[in-house]
């Protein structure tokens, strides 16, 4: 307790991360009446000025979060104005038809966030994003304090929404789908994110009951976009964990822009603080870039790429695991030999293009190759001692295992190589008529894998090896009969798969927005369908398809108090991944089908104004029907699929988010989360589900500090309940439930800005060539939490007792970052 005083008193002294100004851009194309681009077109806001180049072409940055007038003037052309309310670092495209026989006057409101707020998506600002603390930040490292998306394991970038598992959320980036690595099987070696947070303009998140337009997943979407830079510029960061640095590049004519960022990441400082003493030389890191150019007034074209390569070399050394009771104290101590050698390798590329027939029609064509080379290769010998505790203070063993109760040894083998190359083509309709838009696309997605599994374990206890309890063998009452038994690994999997997916799927949707007496309502309804069949060496499954009708609707009443409701929801399917088809032997299973969910979300969303300040409460109640469930464990963040459809289930819950300036000029939030999933296989009964996450607390926090306004303060702070998890992975869950110690993490991160010349900070010297740097410090695990994420079993042959001892995750870490923008 007085080391968390002390700690306290310190951090008021900390310094972190610079902040920048809040502002956004416009921009967009002018066209004439005959739908032809016109150049010189002057634009006007606050003393800001620019034209539009030959292709029609303007953009203007912008204050944000304030109601602007921009004015449009040609020479030849009336004057139009437009008024403009944008968000923090938004980029709105706006595109503007002028005519030369009337002026057009008066106001047309722009208001992007009201669109997605019928919608029912959550916008987070990446500035708040870059700034929060985390032991893995980014975008992940946000969504885990919203409500109903949970993860108790600080170094995974996974996630579960709702009562799905981490295969069951789709994730976007400039509208192109991106994947995970296959063979990853814990946190620490999933080394960086797909998402570079340095290139982000736009996050969007939706829990449940999206739209038609998004993919075959059960439970999220998430929904970035990638900026498009305006002039050059450079962020520049680093730190304990390693270093990032993005750069902006814009041709003279405006035509090619592009955003190119390179991290690195390190995360020794991290799994040093575990229990487990290592030698640990990881290296990940990655390159990423989005090109665009404006090849004309109605099209445009963008290429985003990444290679990334990650090298997890892992040596285990010595670990002590103290547990049990202060009456009863024992401890686990586990002596190495061995190492891990682990390799990811993926390259990306996409290209889309986007081309404007009309005001009203816009084609869009998409098409990405994701090749991934993966390797997982360890052998590690363990040789343990399971005793009881000297807990006498005086003692000079205190601490120290007094008693041995049982000893063993552990070996654990794997050569897993994975090949997987996805290719991906699709085209997208969009129509503008009135207040209707429709939408419509068509994908094709070819799935190559070539997959090898050997992996295997022998467990010794007191000289004699243990035999795998779901293997009927002959009886074993050692050590008082000789076995004469055959000895057998503990666990063995083997198998070589190489199968091909074809994919054909597909959406149509209609929105439209009108009112309902005086009442503004908003429709949006749409189906997709998808078709798949799975083939391989000695391998031809059927087949299959799905459809999957889905459809939204809002209101907001003529209320003073300014609010939204929304209901939403349909029939959502999930055809196969190769993991879900992969059953727990590594066989591949190809006539698994879709997994079915029907959703019902029903929302409110509340904006209000408090101490005169902006504020937001949004409350979602759902319910999810699951049908043709695929059962599955998790271990770590490992998932084993039963590679069946032999259970159904379901998922409910509430959700709470209040968000607002609790602060002026920042943003914080508090969420509130409550969860009930169940699964019945075989008609057995209803079980809890691995995700079952019951109740979840979520903070984030900015704050400055008093008569230092230039020292900020972030606080990061989840609380979820423990999940149901820990048991032997053999263990049938009807036999044996058991959930985790709840999981409790707060990091918080104090920051100086030491350069900002958009206050006049500095104006001499070689500072000159800072926008703004800042220097900071964070703290990770604040109050030192013990974290398990999964149990180590340890089997006394003597007692014939298994024991349950945790793995805790890390504990309280300090990172100093440095951060430069030019």
């Amino acid at each position: 307790m007085r080391t968390n005083k002390l700690l306290l008193v310190f951090f008021c002294f900390c310094v972190g991360l610079a902040t920048s100004a809040q502002s956004a851009r416009i921009e967009g194309i002018i066209l004439d009446k005959n739908n032809q681009p016109v150049d010189n077109v002057n634009v006007f806001c606050l003393g800001k000025t620019t034209q539009s180049n030959t292709n029609g072409f303007f953009d203007l940055a912008v204050p944000a979060n304030q109601k602007l007038v921009v004015v449009f003037t040609h020479v030849s052309l009336k004057k139009t104005t437009v008024s403009i309310v944008l968000k923090s670092n938004e980029d709105y495209e706006f595109n503007l038809v002028m005519n030369d026989h009337e002026e057009q006057m008066g106001e047309v409101v722009v208001i992007a966030k009201n669109k997605k707020r019928v919608q029912g998506i959550t916008t987070i600002e990446p500035e708040v994003i870059r700034k929060i603390p985390g032991a893995n930040a980014g975008i992940e490292n946000i969504l885990k304090t919203l409500p109903g998306v949970n993860s108790n394991n600080e170094l995974s970038t996974q996630y579960a929404v709702r009562g799905g598992n981490y295969d069951e959320n789709l994730v976007y980036v400039n509208e192109i789908e991106v994947y995970r690595p296959f063979l990853i099987r814990s946190g620490q070696q999933e080394g960086l994110s797909f998402t570079n947070t340095d290139l982000v303009q736009n996050i969007d998140f939706s829990a449940g009951g999206f739209q038609a337009k998004f993919g075959d997943k059960l439970s999220s979407v998430l929904d970035i976009t990638y900026r498009k830079p305006v002039k050059f510029g450079a962020n520049l960061e680093a730190s304990f964990l390693g270093g990032s640095l993005s750069i902006d590049a814009v041709s003279k004519n405006k035509k090619w822009s592009a955003v190119t960022g390179v991290r690195y990441r390190n995360n020794s400082l991290l799994v040093k603080s575990q229990e487990t003493q290592t030698n640990f030389t990881p290296t990940f890191a990655d390159i990423q870039t989005n090109i665009n150019y404006q090849a004309s007034a109605k099209w445009q074209w963008s290429f985003l790429g990444n290679i990334s390569q990650n090298k997890y070399q892992y040596q285990p050394l010595t670990r002590q695991t103290n547990f049990g009771t202060i009456d009863n104290p024992m401890a686990l101590s586990i002596y190495y030999e061995g190492q891990e050698k682990d390799k990811y390798d993926t390259y990306f590329g996409a290209i889309k293009t986007t081309f404007k027939a009309s005001s009203n029609f816009t084609l869009k064509f998409i098409g990405s190759v994701f090749h991934t080379l993966e390797q997982e290769h360890f052998d590690v010998f363990a040789q343990y001692r399971l005793g009881e505790v000297d807990a006498n203070i005086g003692s000079d063993t205190y601490g120290d295992v007094s008693f041995t109760r049982g000893i063993g040894s552990q070996l654990n083998h794997a050569r897993n190589d994975l090949d997987a190359l996805i290719i991906n083509t699709e085209v997208k309709g969009f129509h503008d008529w009135k207040e209707n838009q429709f939408e419509w696309g068509v994908k094709y997605t070819r799935e190559s894998i070539r997959d090898k599994i050997v992996e295997w374990e022998v467990i010794d206890s007191a000289g004699f090896s243990i035999n795998p309890p779901i293997v009927i063998l002959p009886k074993n009452d050692q050590p008082y009969t000789a076995y004469t038994g055959p000895l057998v690994p503990y666990q063995n999997v083997r198998a070589t798969n190489f199968n091909t997916i074809n994919r054909f799927s597909g959406y149509a949707q209609w929105s439209s927005k009108g009112n309902l007496g005086s009442n503004e309502v908003w429709y949006n309804a749409g189906v997709r369908m998808h078709n798949w069949e799975v083939s391989g060496d000695n391998v031809m499954g059927k087949s299959q398809v799905t459809f999957s009708p889905r459809a939204q609707f809002a209101i907001k009443p003529n209320w003073e108090k300014d609010m939204v409701f929304r209901i939403s929801g349909g029939l959502y399917h999930q055809p196969p991944f190769y993991r879900e088809l992969r059953d727990a032997d590594g066989i591949v299973q190809p006539n698994v089908k879709a997994q079915q969910s029907i959703h019902l979300v029903l929302s409110n969303d509340y904006s209000f104004k408090m101490w005169n300040r902006p504020f937001k409460l949004v409350s979602e109640l759902y319910y999810k029907s699951l049908a043709d469930v695929n059962t599955y464990t998790i271990d770590n963040v490992r998932i084993r699929y039963a590679a069946n459809n032999n259970a159904k289930g379901y998922a409910q819950g509430l959700d709470v988010r209040l968000n607002g300036e609790f602060v002026p000029g920042t943003e914080s939030w508090f969420s509130f989360g409550y969860l009930k999933t169940e699964e019945n296989s075989n008609n057995k009964g209803y079980i809890a589900r691995p995700t079952d996450q019951r109740l979840k607390f979520g903070l984030l926090f900015q704050d400055f500090m008093p008569n230092i306004p230039s020292v900020k303060i972030y606080l990061n702070l989840v609380y979820n309940t423990g999940l149901p998890g820990g048991s032997p992975s053999y263990a049938d869950p009807y036999l044996y439930q058991n959930r985790l110690r709840d999981y409790r993490r707060a990091d918080v991160g104090f920051s100086k800005v030491l350069i900002d010349n958009s206050t006049g900070n500095s104006n001499s010297g070689w500072f000159k060539s800072f926008k703004e740097l800042a220097i900071g410090l964070e703290i990770f695990n604040l109050f030192d939490n013990q974290n398990a994420i999964t149990n180590t079993w340890v089997r006394d042959v003597y007692s014939k007792n298994q024991y349950a001892i945790p793995n805790y995750m890390t504990t309280r870490v300090f990172n100093i970052k440095l951060s430069a923008k030019l």
